[in-house]
């Protein structure tokens, strides 16, 4: 550029023009910017929560948390047992199983060191990492969860989520779009819904110990309880043991997953009866007045087949209500005789057994029930369903079909949801009974539940009675299935027992099964039983009037004064006698983490009221 010390003039001039144009288009742009508005940041994408699962009180059962994978990047770590001691004990870790850990993968970019742990844990581990040094070299992956505050309580009805967020089984599972409905992109997110079941979580854990004792006494394999309310087909407890912990359902046997009042099918023995007797009678087959001989066996011969079904004892002769007092088998199938299969089955048909019982939990089975055209119909097949044989039900579909027998002849579905509220507490649905069609006549199940009285006070079912409240039971005891020999087994029994109660205005429908207990397998001497303890415990429960006790009448109306949302601003509210229902919402709130201890009212909190609130604050309400 410079010879004999002068410079070019065509590399200066050149220099000159790109400077001049450089400086141009820097003042052009940080003009632009002058004199524009700086563009909106992006709104903040609002976080999608899943609903809550409650009891019909408002009791949770399934809240939405967030568990979080921690990591860290072992080459980036320099001072690794510094490191380790500073973790360690928050994570509940041996400092030398980190150090081992960090060594082992010392030039990768990233490793786990521990997945899902909590929100306390991670706020503690966010501040500890940050306080020393150490916010660049580790991540948190930030997961949606679920806790269960009563762990095993209704497990099977409940169900759980997977790590994704997503149900996999229960009310989890078949209610997932209402819980956390699908996020269309580009839409306003929406959040979950929150649904109350119908059961009453009191009420479950106390039958649930009735249960629990019933099995060990028994040395059952497994056992169902379900309790409803015979007007409005709310269930107020399901019960399927053995059950699982939903906190640790990754740890649990497919048998205590296993959701059996609702998918097990078996044959139910003599609890079927009062169906068939009630479908006699209505169809006008029989009258209450008809007499039958039971000799110990009921034998016909129909072209080259005969049919031979035993009796437990020589009866004599019976009318209906005798019949199902001792739970005569030759009795049922002498009167199966009077009726077609095609009315018989049709009326079976409208109690809902063939079908799936049509609840809000998935994995029904519809059972099995024969028609004539079925080629494993035979001679024996009509007398063999009349006494609970050669037809499968499963617990819920009984229950189902009791309401018909509780209900006047009209069946009420059942329902496991009382309610659905928005995130914000609103309610968007609110279940009132409905009602099916009718399938007997009030006359046929005022009969009934006198025969099912009987039962209970003289017949088969005695040890289910109760001195002070009136009840109606049909017990049943039939042989499994033997899957190696493909008959009945010899060992294997279901012992089932319905109660009804109180008779005079049924109000509860009480079902109990007791699978494959050893020694003792008669359903009125293991069954009954424990029908008594669950009846009077419900009976309590639901402060229904006794003979011996004295009760008040009530307009049945109760004027609660209306309360408002709780909005958390500035400062802590004062929560103390506010009743949990009303604090529900408030699990919602995304920056506040509010923790409640107890049920009924607020009788202290921590902080104090009008401390002033900041984000991710945690706020701790004790209940009682």
């Amino acid at each position: 550029m410079q010879v004999n010390g002068y410079i070019k003039k065509g590399p200066l001039i050149f220099l000159i023009i790109c400077a001049i144009l450089f400086s141009s288009y820097v003042l052009i742009e940080y003009g632009f910017f002058a004199v524009t508005e700086p563009p909106a940041p992006l709104a903040e994408q609002e976080d999608v929560q899943r609903g809550s699962i409650l009891d019909r009180n408002g009791k949770a059962l399934a809240v939405p948390t967030a568990f979080y994978h921690f990591g860290a990047s072992p080459q980036s770590i320099k001072n690794k047992e510094e490191f380790a001691q500073i973790v360690g004990p928050i994570l509940n870790e041996s400092e030398k199983s980190i150090i081992d850990l960090l060594k082992k993968n010392e030039n990768s970019s990233f490793v786990y060191i521990k997945k899902k742990i909590d929100s306390n844990t991670y706020e503690e581990l966010r501040k500890a990492c940050s306080k020393s040094g150490y916010s660049a070299v580790v991540k948190f992956d930030k997961l949606p969860g679920r806790v269960y505050p009563e762990n095993e309580l209704a497990s099977q009805l409940i169900g759980f989520v997977g790590a994704d967020g997503q149900g996999l089984a229960g009310i989890e599972y078949s209610m997932q779009e209402t819980l956390l409905p699908s996020q269309k992109e580009g839409e306003n997110p929406i959040q979950g819904k929150n649904i109350y079941l119908t059961i009453d979580a009191n009420l479950q854990s106390n039958l649930e110990k009735i249960a629990h004792e019933a099995m060990e006494t028994t040395q059952a394999e497994s056992m169902m309880l379900i309790a409803a309310e015979a007007k409005t087909g709310e269930v107020l407890s399901y019960i399927s043991l053995p059950s699982a912990n939903l906190n640790d359902f990754s740890s649990a046997s497919k048998t205590e997953l296993k959701n059996k009042p609702a998918s097990d099918s078996y044959e139910p023995g003599s609890v079927f009866k009062i169906f068939s007797v009630a479908s006699f009678l209505d169809t006008d087959s029989i009258t209450t007045k008809d007499i039958f001989n039971c000799d110990g066996i009921y034998s016909k011969k129909t072209g080259r087949e005969t049919i031979r079904i035993t009796c437990l004892g020589h009866h004599g002769w019976e009318t209906a209500r005798e019949a199902l007092k001792y739970s005569c088998n030759d009795a049922l199938a002498q009167m199966s005789e009077k009726i077609d299969s095609e009315p018989f089955l049709a009326k079976l048909h409208q109690l809902g057994f063939g079908e799936r019982p049509g609840t809000e939990i998935s994995g029904e089975t519809p059972g099995v029930l024969r028609n004539p055209n079925d080629r494993l119909w035979s001679a024996r097949s009509k007398p063999t369903i009349a006494i609970g044989q050669e037809i499968t039900v499963s617990a819920l579909q009984m229950v189902q079909a009791a309401t018909a027998i509780a209900n006047g002849g009209i069946p009420v579905q059942l329902t496991f949801v009382n309610k659905i509220t928005d995130y914000e507490g609103r309610e968007e649905f609110v279940h009132t009974p409905a009602l099916r069609n009718r399938v007997f006549k009030k006359e046929t199940t005022d009969y009934i539940l006198d025969c099912m009285e009987t039962v209970a006070t003289s017949g088969t079912g005695a040890k289910s009675r109760l001195e002070d409240v009136s009840m109606g039971v049909k017990t049943g005891t039939a042989q499994m299935a033997d899957p190696v020999t493909g008959g009945y087994s010899t060992t294997d029994f279901v012992s089932n027992c319905m109660a009804i109660f109180p008779i005079e205005n049924p109000e509860i429908i009480l079902y109990i099964v007791i699978e494959k207990a050893k020694g003792e397998t008669y359903a009125g001497r293991i069954v009954a039983p424990v029908i008594k303890q669950a009846a009077d415990v419900i009976i309590d429960h639901l402060g229904m009037s006794r003979g011996k006790a004295s009760s008040l009448a009530h307009s049945g109306q109760v004027s609660i004064a209306g309360t408002k949302p709780i909005a958390l601003e500035g400062t802590v509210p004062d929560f103390r006698g506010m009743p949990k229902r009303q604090l529900l919402p408030l699990l919602n709130y995304k920056n506040i983490r509010i923790k409640i201890n107890g049920d009924g009212w607020v009788k202290t909190q921590d902080p104090a009221p009008g401390t002033p609130l900041s984000e991710n604050m945690e706020i701790e309400l004790y209940l009682e």
